[in-house]
């Protein structure tokens, strides 16, 4: 890992100043000046506190971990020196919710030494314009070659009672699919696991900021938990090794580092910070702090819409429609008359995809699903296949298998149930990715960890799950507008969720529990709503989760909205946050190329919203096309009108609408 070390520190040599001895706290401000973190040492404890605009948002909080080398942050240290750096790049992402991305930021190494045995680490600390973040890096050293790391004693500590939104998985091993529901500081307790991130207030008129982690590399992931003394706020719960070895002490190991090749360096601390939580939303902070891309052709990298099998149940109008050929060849005819790049083949394709009543083998189709045959005949119609895969087995035979799929024309892959955030789970992740980038497969992650920078590191990362989404209509009652028009402003802050919109069957909500099914499955939300997720979520892979005829008919004819679906982007050159509320409404912009798609949500209360098109930053007239809440949660009203300062959409209870921008000359 030691070309971390030239990223973190050696930068100073392009940007830094010579180092320092500081005889008073550090201070680091972002571009702007708004943000500011400061970094001390007071007896012999690390710590710190963050403002925007001079006032607090997290008073003195520790920094440090246990360790098999004992406290690193805890005591006894001293500050050695400093060294500054100041970055103004350009990021350019392969897909995601914008084509260029500033990359401009002040950045502060701390050296530190542990006085009683000369024991050394670095602090390494940002200040952006929407956030700050800090990470340790552990150098090899005489006294120790390898660490183990037992939890870390970070803390963010709240100054006030905050409002916080948070999602309470318990558990360390989960699949990452909650709510976030509204939680005041003073009510965490410290046996909570919030997952990331978890969204805070300091009050009216203040500041909103988001708790996250980006750049996991060979290091566990966390959860936030009620600090062990009480106080308001909250301190980092390391996940431990699936192993837990445990040490003459007791302690278990979350990370076991080896610094025979180069140093530990762990997760970045991430505090997004923002007027509002929508300021929050465009930001791409937490991809900025990963690692640079380590795939240098990436023009096999494609975006697109795919239909999909799995959340309809195989509803499709062949004879014994199923996991069978005929089945993905009418799929496959699907998305060619509706202009889908992609058709995703779910579970059940590959031997014994259950392990029962023998081991699987992900090389080896069942006699149902000739592979080679489909992929054939959806070239022949300018259509790509991806493919499902459960993650253990897939790790076996990892290599074969990836190698396979690359001579059989596959695009790319959906790997499932990981559902741990581990070191060695970690690791799994960047394998995986590296892997299939060597084949040209793209990779869609379930039951997955929330995101933390990946696709900047590994651009052949497209998409993945973590979030309470549709396929959750299939179960029970949990995705409600309300719950839809949270998620943007919470797990969407850290990057594309796999959320599989497109429900084109609606109940209301008094009626939903009485409707719950497998196969065509309802939702509780309105036609116009389901088409608003295809602008305000952010996928660069988007499912059309329903089944085929839901969108098109035998006679080629469209259905309400499936006419917005075939021509929505699902890449893009620019995202802009217009207005809303959490778990009230949102209303988002996003620019592909000239064009702009403004996408609302509402919760079950209905409303009428104004959309000022100067937030667009381009003044002028437009060509408005609408498609809005009809009579029923299942229709439409569509109207094409010329624009010049503000539309107004009317949106229904669970409802939405989307709207297609042209500018006219």
């Amino acid at each position: 890992m030691k070309y971390v070390t030239a990223a973190l520190i050696g930068a100073t040599a392009l940007f830094g100043t010579a180092i320092a001895q500081p005889s008073e706290p550090a201070s680091l401000f972002g571009p702007d000046q708004r943000n500011r973190i400061d970094l001390s040492v007071i007896d012999g404890k690390l710590s710190y506190t963050v403002s925007r605009d001079g006032k607090p948002v997290l008073s003195q909080s520790p920094i440090g971990m246990f360790t098999s080398q004992g406290a690193l942050g805890g005591s006894d240290l001293e500050i050695v020196g400093t060294e500054r750096a100041s970055v103004n790049e350009v990021y350019r992402p392969v897909v995601g919710k914008a084509a260029e991305v500033p990359d401009r930021y002040e950045q502060l190494t701390m050296h530190l030494r542990r006085k009683k045995d000369g024991v050394t680490f670095d602090l390494v600390a940002r200040a952006y314009a929407d956030g700050v973040a800090y990470r340790f890096v552990v150098p090899p050293q005489d006294r120790f070659k390898a660490l183990d790391i037992y939890w870390e004693t970070t803390g963010f500590y709240f100054p006030a009672d905050y409002d916080c939104w948070g999602a309470n998985a318990g558990v360390h091993a989960n699949s990452h699919e909650f709510e976030f529901d509204p939680v005041k500081a003073s009510r965490m307790r410290n046996f909570h696991l919030y997952d990331a991130p978890l969204l805070c207030s300091t009050g009216k008129a203040g500041t909103t900021f988001a708790l996250a982690e980006a750049d996991k590399r060979d290091y566990a992931g966390g959860y936030f938990r009620r600090r062990g003394d009480g106080g308001l706020g909250v301190n980092i719960s390391l996940t431990t090794r699936t192993d837990n070895p445990q040490d003459s002490a007791g302690f278990r190991t979350a990370v076991r580092a080896s610094l025979a090749d180069g140093p530990l360096v762990t997760a970045w601390r991430v505090v997004m910070l923002g007027d509002t939580p929508g300021d929050l939303i465009p930001s791409n902070l937490i991809t900025l702090l990963a690692e640079p891309s380590k795939i240098a052709d990436t023009s096999w990298i494609k975006p697109g819409k795919a239909a999909w099998d799995w959340w309809n149940g195989w509803a499709v109008d062949v004879p014994d429609a199923g996991v069978n050929t005929a089945t993905y060849k009418a799929y496959i005819d699907f998305a060619q008359k509706i202009g889908l790049e992609y058709v995703l083949i779910d579970e059940g394709w590959y031997k014994g995809s259950s392990e029962a009543p023998t081991p699987a083998d992900v090389t080896v189709p069942i006699p149902q699903v000739d592979m080679p045959g489909i992929v054939r005949y959806a070239q022949e119609r300018g259509v790509g296949i991806w493919v499902w895969l459960q993650w253990k087995q897939l790790e076996r035979q990892m290599d074969d298998a990836l190698a396979l799929y690359k001579a059989w024309g596959i695009k790319g892959i959906k790997v499932d149930f990981m559902d741990r955030n581990d070191q060695e789970m970690v690791a799994f992740y960047h394998r995986i990715l590296s892997t299939a980038a060597k084949r040209h497969l793209m990779v869609d992650l379930h039951g997955a960890y929330p995101p933390d920078g990946l696709a900047r590191t590994w651009p052949n990362y497209m998409t993945q799950e973590g979030v309470l989404g549709a396929e959750y209509n299939k179960f029970g009652t949990r995705i409600t507008a309300s719950h839809n028009v949270t998620l943007p402003f919470t797990r969407g802050l850290l990057g594309p969720m796999d959320y599989t919109p497109g429900g084109f069957h609606a109940v209301s909500p008094a009626e939903f529990a009485g409707k719950v099914r497998l196969t065509r499955p309802y939702v509780q939300t309105t036609r116009g709503h389901g088409l608003a997720m295809y602008v305000v979520y952010d996928s660069p892979i988007v499912m059309l989760a329903d089944s085929p005829d839901s969108y098109i008919s035998a006679d080629g004819t469209l259905a309400a909205g499936a006419d917005f679906l075939k021509e929505v982007p699902s890449s893009w050159d620019e995202t802009r946050f217009i207005a809303g509320e959490i778990g009230e409404y949102v209303v988002m912009a996003r620019r592909k190329g000239s064009v702009w798609y403004i996408g609302a949500m509402t919760n079950e209360s209905g409303r009428r919203i104004s959309v000022p098109l100067n937030a667009l930053g381009v003044n002028g007239r437009w060509r408005a096309r609408l498609w809005q809440d009809g009579a029923d949660m299942n229709s439409l009203r569509t109207s094409n009108m010329d624009a010049r300062s503000v539309l107004s959409l009317t949106l229904a209870p669970s409802g939405g609408a989307v709207v297609v921008l042209t500018a006219v000359n």
